[in-house]
């Protein structure tokens, strides 16, 4: 028995070696750092945001920490599109093929406004930079309904809340209104603190019905929900309800919706940021059923995921942008888009 133990010991003597060694890879170097050290992040290059896919199969996606937007076309080959992008965060088009952009105010100062811009000669339009007299806090995310409204978000998650102008993180829309025959447009402030802690991605359903929003608050005891939200003709918002509620984990950040209805949530992470998060999320897309049950998740090796976007002719191919990298996921169903329409 003792001998057949030896030998036992000595086959598997390299796969203990190598176990040992893992464990001691694992170790703080005792005396060489302090017991608890942790790698902290000293600078981002890149910080990927926003994407949104157009006809051609080209990805417009922001990197918030470069102040850029990319564009990566169906070859996959990646280049700068605008230089300048003043902090750009979300990007969507609109059903007329115009890229509609949340110029933010994060990882550095930006332009804190919505814009749009014409793709075909590049003329880029102020939509709104201020609500009665007060500059932005830092528009997030946006969406376009069927009928042209414009509906985004204006939180804050920087650390210099003293240049801000308004209190309030809020969700608004810009309605286009005839005034003396001529097109113009209204900004409304639809949400505030008294419905929602802080909003972050959105997406309107296909029959402009159901506005979804998600309450990203990363501080102890903050919302991560998603709140779904029935829509007036006046685009006023009423019966407020639960769809989601991820708990203690990080929750979502961006978001779309399929042709079925389901919410494609970027969500969780891997790294702890501060106190009030735990890691109960691991990172992925979670997908949602519009009666708040969770369909599974599609996990994303990276620690934050940020937001996604349905492209390709059937609009079955979803991009995902997570931190320096842009992923992409082949789906069985189409997602939602005004823009481009479906393939027939």
């Amino acid at each position: 028995m003792l001998r057949r133990a030896l030998l036992v010991c000595v086959l598997c003597s390299p796969l203990c070696l190598m176990a040992g060694n893992a464990q001691q890879k694992d170790q703080l170097p005792p005396g060489l750092v302090a017991p608890d050290v942790v790698a902290e992040t000293a600078g981002t290059v890149a910080f990927l945001e926003g994407p949104a896919v157009d006809a051609a199969g080209n990805v417009f996606f922001s990197d918030i920490a470069g102040n850029r937007i990319l564009k990566m076309d169906a070859k996959g080959d990646i280049t700068v599109w605008r230089p300048d992008s003043g902090r750009t965060n979300g990007n969507c088009f609109d059903a007329k093929g115009n890229l509609i952009s949340c110029e933010g105010n994060e990882q550095g100062p930006g332009r804190r406004r919505i814009v749009r811009t014409d793709m075909k000669t590049g003329e880029l339009t102020i939509l709104t930079e201020k609500f009665d007299g007060k500059r932005y806090n830092s528009p997030n995310d946006v969406c376009v309904d069927t009928k042209g409204r414009i509906w985004f978000t204006d939180p804050y998650y920087g650390t210099n809340r003293n240049q801000l102008e308004m209190e309030v993180e809020g969700v608004y829309c810009i309605a286009p209104v005839i005034v003396d025959k001529e097109e113009a447009t209204k900004v409304t402030r639809v949400l505030t603190q008294k419905q929602i802690h802080r909003p972050n991605g959105i997406a309107i359903s296909p029959d402009d019905k159901t506005l979804y929003v998600i309450d990203s608050h990363p501080a102890p005891g903050g919302n991560r929900k998603i709140w779904a939200f029935d829509v007036a003709d006046d685009a006023t918002l009423f019966n407020q309800r639960l769809v989601y509620d991820f708990g203690k984990g990080r929750g979502g950040d961006g978001m779309k919706l399929d042709m079925n209805g389901n919410l494609w949530v970027t969500a969780g992470i891997s790294v702890k940021r501060g106190p009030g998060e735990t890691l109960d999320n691991p990172p992925g897309v979670y997908v949602i059923s519009p009666q708040g049950k969770l369909l599974g998740r599609i996990p994303i090796p990276e620690n934050l995921i940020t937001n996604c976007a349905f492209g390709d002719p059937q609009r079955k191919t979803l991009y995902v942008t997570a931190g320096k990298t842009v992923y992409r996921i082949q789906t069985t169903v189409s997602g939602y888009a005004l823009y481009p329409p479906l393939a027939k």
